[in-house]
């Protein structure tokens, strides 16, 4: 299943074709705060963000966006995030043996109804994916043609000659799984990055200095700039290293076996704490200031040996080894672009003159206590817009 993810769904070449709705949404996205800047308003940052992955997601798994209205896209991201919230919630049947199978709490049923909900919704998405397909395939003889990921999923499952073999379930979890870990966590990488940039404004400047130099002022800074912009991209690894959206790693132990001096059974359930290991004082020079340098060379590249993709246990935002996340190239796409056009295209003040600090306290999971709420001041329009 790793396999298929990796080479069908989340490869590079999947990834490509899927750029311009990363554009469509992200223009979008800076239309709607370029509008507030205008009016003047404040802008719930963690809210527009979370709004701009889960349109994103949803448009390249199943060609919908996540609207007001109760649509499929709106019903799926309404039941996803419920499963979401109470999966984090602490279970006294995942710590106490006897409890188990009491579901004392009553998250268990909760999840299950929101499953359930969330199969049925799945269960017309697909069946219209899959009347779409017959009708163009007898129209044109294309019903192969990619859509979405949804598409190439019953792609494979209707392959009788496929490497492997997909049920309806099957699909319903790998979409699961996408969708889930696609939206938060991309958006709670944002929401922090831009919080410590208006606590640093030197470091602001800098990034914006380089985008400007760069990219210049008469364009949108696009996903082929990132790779010219190494301040940029050491902002996110710092921002993944301080603040990583997936703060604890579960695993169980295949055998018995010997860790730190410590005998841990097979089948032991064994949790990596990523958030700590990347405050560690062992292995990080003052370890809770946000630095971006730390992660570039004397000459201002990017350090390649410091990655982001698990090859360095001190740095693990995205799990290392055969299970890292197979989604980490999306991430960093959707992350580092998507700052770069905030960082570019304004200024964001807080507090009443606009000369306030962020309040970096962290909440559970370790998003932040309290949304990000700012104003926009406009620096730049790429891009004409109707602003009544």
């Amino acid at each position: 299943m790793k396999k298929l993810c990796i080479t069908e769904l989340l490869g590079m070449q999947t990834l490509n074709q899927f750029a311009p709705i990363r554009q469509q949404e992200r223009n979008q996205f800076l239309q709607m705060i370029l509008k507030k800047a205008k009016a003047g308003e404040a802008v719930d940052v963690q809210g527009e963000l979370i709004r701009l992955t889960n349109n994103l997601m949803t448009r390249i798994t199943m060609s919908k966006r996540c609207s007001e209205n109760e649509d499929d896209a709106g019903e799926v991201r309404k039941y996803l995030q419920e499963i979401r919230q109470l999966s984090r919630k602490f279970n006294l049947a995942d710590y106490i043996w006897f409890c188990k199978n009491l579901d004392l709490q009553g998250f268990g049923k909760r999840v299950k109804e929101a499953r359930k909900k969330f199969d049925k919704i799945m269960e017309k998405i697909m069946k219209d994916h899959e009347e779409a397909r017959r009708k163009k395939k007898e129209m044109s003889g294309e019903g192969d043609a990619v859509k979405d990921l949804l598409d190439i999923l019953l792609a494979i499952m209707e392959d009788e000659k496929a490497e492997m073999r997909l049920t309806g379930e099957n699909v319903k979890g790998i979409i699961m799984d996408i969708f889930s870990a696609g939206t938060d966590t991309s958006a709670s990488t944002m929401e922090w990055a831009l919080a410590e940039l208006i606590n640093h404004p030197n470091m602001m400047d800098k990034a914006r200095q380089e985008i400007d130099s760069m990219v210049g002022k008469d364009r949108l800074v696009e996903e082929f700039d990132i790779v010219n912009l190494p301040y940029l991209q050491a902002i996110v690894k710092e921002t993944l290293r301080l603040h990583p959206a997936g703060p604890l790693i579960v695993r169980e132990s295949s055998k018995e076996c010997t860790v730190g001096g410590y005998d841990v059974p097979a089948k032991t359930l064994v949790f990596v704490n990523v958030w700590a290991i990347g405050r560690d004082p062992n292995h990080w020079e003052n370890p809770l200031e946000f630095s971006p340098g730390r992660f570039l060379n004397e000459d201002g590249s990017i350090n390649k040996h410091l990655d982001v993709r698990g090859q360095r246990f001190k740095l693990l935002p995205f799990g290392s080894g055969r299970r890292v996340c197979p989604g980490t190239s999306l991430a960093l796409q959707v992350v580092q672009t998507s700052l770069a056009s905030m960082i570019q295209c304004f200024e964001w003040k807080v507090g009443d003159k606009g000369s306030g600090t962020v309040d970096m306290e962290e909440g559970p999971a370790s998003g932040r206590a309290n949304p990000l709420v700012c104003v926009p001041v406009a620096r730049l329009n790429p891009f004409p817009i109707d602003t009544r």
